[in-house]
């Protein structure tokens, strides 16, 4: 009964409630009506008032435009007519002007640094840098002249000058900077007077090549757009001036590996169409809250589309596909600067990107036909597949192949620095460093591969790119298993792998062993004038060779007992693996690399003058 009765109160307590709220909803509109008659009234007053001004005010608003169109007039502005057609824009050849990569960084920073010039596209200032002219003054001379007519823009590399305004001093200026780009625009009087305190030295442009360079590059941005978006299926019936509003519209917009586009449940207000590279779309798994891969995306495709309809909260996460950057690449993009190595199968070139003088890269070049003759296309897909999945800082990147009816194309990671056997020649009588850090390397380069089931038995100098190891005879075997394939340098062959009895990782470790004594001693400990003579002595064991009074102890006996937890061992006792693995650590040698484009780590190779390989168009490289 209790119950009951406390189910009555509150039913009546609800009642009194929504009754007082009725009482409220009553007053509100009372109100509301007595604040509707009140705005009625004024709105009379208002219109009474506006019947009396009106004329008063149409006369001043009659003089007001009429000062406005004045002021408009002085103001206005006329640049002359261009000097080619629009049309015949695409065909028109820029000049270019030679520069040194010294100067051409100079432009590009000054013009990043102009207020007005570094809101251009790249492209666009690329080709600015590229059409740039020299031109030298003296001292003391007149560069720009308050009150005449100016048609150039300048950037200073060498000297010092002086702007001055009606005879007072403004500044003064020095290499890396800007002037005269209002001239650029339209055909201006100069705001001011520039006159050189020293020597000086700059890089000038037109405005007429300018406005061509910028009509140009609109153009062609326009028509690939178009071209673009016709090749998206669900755009591809639109009209053209439809077509052309969403061209006009469009932004570009780049995204790094790994970097998120679209993450679940964040709002957005942006539709997106894939136009380079690839991206993967995943959703959180609600129980664990683990990222679960739905999908990958390429080139015309889109997503985002629910922000056009108003549904602004993202459904999924959309990340930016590793190597997407890589992926919109040609061979046409790249120059050949030097050769950085010769092997059996074909040279390893150093490329730089046209489009980019900094960045420059390994290019791997394989005849495919002598691969399919000795056999070795087994090989060659085990080197592509480890390389891709190695994502290790103590491994060389391969960002992607390309391939054509004669060669492969393996794009790299450029080392510059050199090849670890080039030390070892060069310094082979007084090589008195600490091996630490280069062993290291190598013992977590090997646990990283032990982790994805590889085999690796060739670690020797010759393919240690400053301990960033050269995969060619890389092989994938999985756990437990083992391999019967015969390769690698007969110094480095463990002794399973001559007698034919397969081998598995623990061959790495044996390889490992011959690195760490050359790198002592500057000589492997195996040797012999021709290979057989080589194998003979490695199956005679390591107990028979004698160690240099140079290797201590320590070393000495993590050489023969590899087999032994690496990182517990003595030798390395003290050693500092978190600071090997984060990179913190000073290298025992650090070469000299000047530029992206510096060799000189690397020894001189003649000129490939053999006749092209047959073509191979069997069809094994279908991966490539």
């Amino acid at each position: 009964m209790g119950t009951l009765r406390d189910l009555q109160y509150a039913l009546q307590e609800k009642i009194e409630e929504l009754r007082q709220r009725d009482a409220l909803i009553d007053e509100l509109e009372l109100e509301l009506d007595q604040k509707d008659e009140l705005i009625q009234r004024l709105q009379n007053e208002l219109d009474k008032y506006r019947s009396v001004i009106k004329p008063a005010t149409q006369q001043v608003h009659k003089q007001n435009e009429l000062h406005d169109q004045q002021r408009t007039k002085r103001q206005a502005i006329s640049a002359e007519p261009t000097a080619f057609d629009i049309q015949d824009l695409s065909h028109v050849t820029l000049p270019f002007y030679p520069k040194s990569p010294q100067s051409k960084d100079l432009i590009k920073e000054a013009i990043l640094d102009n207020d007005f010039m570094k809101n251009l596209e790249l492209s666009q200032i690329q080709e600015i840098v590229d059409c740039m002219y020299p031109v030298e003054y003296g001292k003391d001379s007149c560069i720009i002249k308050e009150g005449d007519v100016g048609s150039l823009v300048y950037v200073m590399e060498d000297g010092k000058v002086e702007v001055t305004k009606e005879n007072l001093k403004l500044c003064t200026m020095g290499p890396g900077k800007v002037f005269g780009e209002l001239a650029i625009l339209y055909n201006c009087t100069r705001t001011a007077t520039v006159k050189t305190l020293t020597n000086v030295k700059l890089w000038a442009i037109d405005r007429q090549c300018f406005q061509t360079i910028m009509m140009r590059t609109g153009l062609i941005k326009h028509t690939e757009y178009m071209d673009f978006l016709k090749s998206v299926p669900t755009f591809h019936d639109l009209q053209e001036d439809i077509l052309s509003k969403l061209a006009d519209v469009l932004e570009e917009t780049h995204y790094a590996g790994g970097e998120y586009i679209i993450r679940q449940g964040a709002r957005g207000d942006t539709f997106f169409i894939i136009s380079k590279g690839k991206v993967n779309v995943t959703r959180e798994d609600l129980p664990n809250g683990e990222p679960v891969y739905l999908r990958s995306l390429g080139k015309g495709d889109w997503f985002g589309e629910k922000a056009l309809q108003g549904e602004d909260i993202r459904t999924a996460s959309v990340i930016a596909a590793e190597n997407a950057f890589f992926f919109s690449l040609n061979l046409a993009d790249f120059n050949i600067i030097d050769t950085l190595g010769v092997g059996g199968f074909g040279r390893v070139e150093l490329v730089q990107l046209k489009s980019d003088e900094n960045k420059t890269f390994a290019m791997k070049i394989l005849k495919k036909r002598h691969i399919v003759d000795t056999r070795q296309q087994e090989h060659i897909r085990s080197e592509k597949l480890i390389m891709q999945e190695a994502h290790s800082d103590f491994i060389v990147r391969l960002y992607r192949t390309f391939k054509d009816s004669k060669y492969l194309y393996m794009l790299m990671e450029a080392c510059l620095g050199g090849e670890l056997w080039t030390i070892l020649r060069d310094r082979r009588k007084s090589f008195k460093i600490n091996n630490h850090i280069w062993i290291g390397r190598c013992c977590l380069m090997f646990i990283f591969i032990c982790i994805k089931g590889h085999s690796c038995p060739t670690p020797d100098q010759k393919n240690l790119i400053f301990l960033q190891v050269d995969f060619g005879f890389a092989k994938k075997i999985g756990f437990g298993k083992k391999t019967w394939t015969f390769c690698g340098t007969p110094e480095y062959v463990a002794p399973e792998i001559i007698l034919n009895k397969g081998h598995d990782i623990s061959a790495d470790y044996w390889s490992l062993g011959i690195l760490m004594f050359e790198l002592l001693t500057g000589s492997p400990p195996f040797s012999g004038p021709d290979p057989m003579k080589t194998y003979n002595i490695i199956l005679r064991g390591i107990d028979m060779i004698e160690f240099p009074k140079k290797i201590t102890k320590n070393a000495g006996n993590l050489i023969k007992k590899l087999f032994c937890k690496l990182n517990n061992f003595i030798w390395f006792e003290g050693f500092n693996w978190e600071g090997l693995k984060k990179g913190t650590l000073t290298p025992p040698i650090i070469p000299s690399v000047s530029s992206p484009v510096d060799t000189s780590n690397f020894d001189s190779f003649p000129e490939d003058n053999e006749d092209p390989p047959p073509d191979d168009n069997s069809g094994w490289d279908v991966d490539f």
